[in-house]
């Protein structure tokens, strides 16, 4: 096994800058002519990694995660990797949305990574799932650069992040 290269493929947000995009936000909405008055809220858990966002009425419910979504790309924390969840509605004539922040890749799409490499047949990279990673080894570095490429190419539904490369 001496002389493989090898690199790490995960994925997951910042709960720091999670947490700066968040307080912006506030402020934001807190200024705005449109939210006067209004019930608009972002609540943080960073124990958990979701974000619960409060509004009036589904047109407040949309300004308030285009305002978040807009601080969250200025942060550089990925938008791809945020589920979403319904618009329920809450106590006291409003709407609550819960959202959920990727942190490590999901099993499956970890399964459906390693399933995409190996259909594209590289000639000797090897990919494992390690937990919430998915690591990929090669004897050519050239070839690790090929892998990084392709997986740039496709959508997992994921911000994926290449990391801890060892030559």
């Amino acid at each position: 096994m001496a002389g493989l290269a090898s690199f790490d493929v995960s994925t997951g947000a910042d709960l720091q800058e999670v947490d700066n995009a968040v307080n912006q936000a506030t402020k934001e909405v807190a200024q705005r002519y449109d939210f006067k008055g209004s019930k608009a809220s972002i609540a943080f858990d960073r124990a958990k990694a979701t974000l619960t966002l409060v509004a009036d009425d589904d047109f407040k419910m949309k300004a308030l995660l285009d305002v978040l979504q807009s601080k969250l790309v200025k942060r550089g924390v990925p938008v791809k990797n945020l589920e979403l969840g319904p618009v329920a509605p809450g106590a006291g004539d409003t709407v609550h949305r819960e959202i959920k922040l990727t942190q490590g890749i999901p099993q499956e799409k970890a399964k459906a990574i390693v399933k995409a490499l190996k259909d594209r047949k590289f000639k000797k990279a090897q990919a494992s799932i390690q937990g919430d990673e998915i690591r990929v080894q090669a004897p050519s570095k050239d070839e690790l650069q090929e892998v990084i490429a392709f997986l740039r190419t496709q959508d997992f539904g994921l911000e994926l992040r290449f990391g801890n490369y060892r030559g």
